[in-house]
């Protein structure tokens, strides 16, 4: 009797019908999208690249992911979708993600005082010209958190002994804040905009006391995790190594040439996760953080971030001072922000964020024309990453394919 009435049980569930899979976002024109790996592959048969993978998406989905080339030039292995990659300074953004999610939850604001969470930013000095040499004084006010995000805080750069924190990550989050802290700043906070490395830095330990937790597992539990981003890491497994693209660069014969490590190293027993730029990551798993910066804050039914906190991240906080690395930008809370459409944004629209990363990886949204693009490569030596002619052509074949 048990028996039959499992069978009755199961019976049912052969009359439920299977769903469709979800179809793919739609685009205009489809054929603009079959020509970003052709297009990609003249940069690897020039030897430009040793190979890429593209990502371009919606807000509903991903419309093209490619890639071509290799990953290890040497091995002759293929450049794969599964391949990892050192993103550098496209971590900033997911750290200042970081920063507002605390915002959201009241445990911090932007206009906060740094010395609030970290009282060794107390009374810093500002680095002037007197009327015979320079001088230390009291800056008009002190830096903020939002300064830090922004990049127009003017906090210096590592001191001599502290530089080599990347290379060797030897040292804690704790102790290069204080490096940072004790150094004079070196113009007045909120008047210009200079890249900083350590003042994101800086923000990662905030996240650490303000969370309670260490920062690469505030970012692992509430966002990599929700967002199913399994291959995003500052410290890779031995299997996650063995998919990590190689770093080039061009000899003075115009070949490319293995450079080893890199700038940031990945050693097993690292101190120092690198805020500014220390993760890993590959095409998919940042589809899957674009899209949910489109989808203003969440995806698949997991908020990362309100779409308050969203919108002020993703518009410009800096007014009129000129920042980035390429003209017509602006800067919001961690990404860049175009202001003006121009050269290698002139495809894109004014309000479109993202960041690039010292290998010449790129990622940028387009709300308007609910659009991201994902460049992945492994490149030193380019002339300006922000302003590489991947980054132009496959900004260009995007935004003609959503082109009504």
């Amino acid at each position: 009797m048990l028996f039959r009435r499992s069978l009755l049980l199961l019976v049912p569930l052969a009359f439920v019908p299977l769903l469709p899979a979800a179809e793919p976002p739609a685009v205009a024109h489809p054929d603009k999208l079959k020509a970003v790996p052709v297009e990609m592959q003249k940069f690897v048969d020039a030897s430009d690249l040793s190979g890429a993978v593209t990502v371009v998406g919606r807000k509903d989905g991903i419309v093209a992911f490619d890639a071509v080339g290799q990953r290890d030039l040497a091995a002759k292995t293929p450049m794969t979708k599964d391949t990892l990659f050192r993103i550098a300074s496209m971590t900033k953004p997911v750290t200042a993600i970081g920063i507002m999610i605390l915002a959201d939850e009241g445990k911090l604001s932007p206009d906060d005082n740094v010395a609030k969470y970290l009282p060794e930013f107390t009374n810093q000095k500002l680095m002037a010209q007197g009327i015979d040499d320079v001088v230390l004084k009291k800056p008009n006010r002190p830096v903020k958190l939002r300064d830090l995000l922004t990049h127009t805080s003017g906090v210096a750069n590592y001191p001599k002994g502290v530089d080599d924190v990347y290379t060797k990550r030897n040292r804690t989050l704790a102790e290069t804040a204080l490096a940072t802290a004790l150094q004079p700043l070196t113009f007045e906070p909120g008047t210009k905009w200079s890249y900083s490395n350590p003042g994101i830095d800086t923000l990662g330990r905030v996240i650490e006391v303000v969370s309670g937790t260490s920062y690469e597992k505030f970012l692992q539990t509430r966002v990599f995790d929700p967002l199913g981003m399994s291959d995003t890491t500052f410290y890779p497994t031995k299997e996650q190594l063995s998919r990590l693209a190689h770093i080039y660069n061009k000899d003075k014969n115009g070949k490319l040439i293995d450079t080893g490590a890199g700038l940031i190293a990945l050693p097993p027993d690292a101190k120092h996760p690198i805020p500014a730029g220390g993760l890993v990551s590959c095409g998919d798993d940042l589809a899957k953080l674009y899209r949910m910066m489109l989808n203003k804050g969440e995806l698949n039914g997991k908020r990362i971030l309100s779409e308050k906190a969203a919108a002020e991240m993703t518009k410009v906080q800096t007014g009129e001072i000129k920042t980035g690395f390429v003209d017509g930008m602006g800067f919001g809370y961690g990404w860049a922000v175009v202001r003006e459409p121009k050269g290698v944004t002139s495809m894109l629209s004014a309000g479109t964020f993202g960041h690039g990363g010292a290998f010449g990886t790129q990622g940028w949204i387009d709300p308007t024309q609910d659009l991201f693009v994902v460049l992945l490569i492994q490149r030193t030596g380019l002339q300006n990453g922000d302003a590489s002619p991947m980054r132009q052509k496959l900004q260009e074949l995007a935004a003609e394919a959503v082109k009504r």
